[in-house]
């Protein structure tokens, strides 16, 4: 899954701050040399990627963003939809609560899902707690619940420079869906990147691994571009 929720809460938090009525519409449009989500690779190589945001002074925001996927079972593409609201509880502390729809228009199984995600973030340092609350038959094999899946991660994120940026990332899944999809019942995957700003967007590089068995660490190059619309 993608990052633009994470924008558009940085935005809505901004905006609180207007005196005036205000609301933005915005799209992103990236690539990288592979999609990973939760530490696990989607795309099995190189993905493009785009969304659109709208936010509100209010808070309250809406988008969508897709990518192409490869699962190995003829599934090309991911279609997210997603609407939160978020804000500010002191000039440092800020929250945000949201719901995000993961949807595969062309798998052949009903394997659709959607999490409800609480967080805060504190100057550099961010928390967050997923958990899914609808998903298809075919998500997790029977008998396993296909709704039982949490995800908890911790982020920080430090300017080094005028357009350099450190991140640091760790993340936690455990359910049902993670035994049927994993054989194990939980596991943690943790990054490291380095973003620069440039006039002609942003570069990434990322180096991220998993606790799984046999998973090798990744590394990912990545393109992203956002614009007004």
């Amino acid at each position: 899954m993608k990052k633009s929720i994470t924008k558009a809460v940085a935005l809505t938090a901004g905006l609180l701050m207007s005196s005036t009525v205000f609301a933005e519409v915005s799209g992103n449009i990236g690539a990288t040399s592979d999609y990973l989500w939760r530490g696990v690779s989607q795309s099995s190589g190189a993905a493009i990627q785009g969304g659109v945001d709208y936010a509100h002074e209010s808070g309250f925001y809406l988008g969508t963003w897709g990518s192409n996927v490869d699962f190995g079972d003829g599934t090309s593409y991911e279609l997210d939809i997603y609407a939160g609201f978020g804000g500010e509880i002191t000039e440092d502390l800020t929250y945000d609560i949201n719901y995000l729809y993961y949807g595969y228009p062309d798998a052949p199984g009903s394997i659709d899902f959607g999490e409800v995600t609480v967080g805060l973030a504190w100057k550099a340092f961010d928390i967050s707690y997923s958990h899914t609350v609808n998903g298809g038959d075919d998500i997790a094999s029977s008998p396993l619940d296909s709704k039982d899946m949490i995800y908890v991660q911790a982020n920080y994120s430090q300017p080094l420079t005028q357009k350099l940026t450190l991140g640091l990332h760790y993340g936690y899944s455990k359910g049902d869906v993670i035994t049927s999809w994993f054989n194990t019942d939980s596991y943690s995957e943790y990054n490291v990147s380095l973003s620069a700003a440039t006039d002609l967007g942003d570069v990434s590089f990322m180096v991220s691994k998993t606790d799984l068995d046999d998973d090798d660490a990744k590394l990912v190059i990545g393109y992203s571009f956002g614009f007004e619309l």
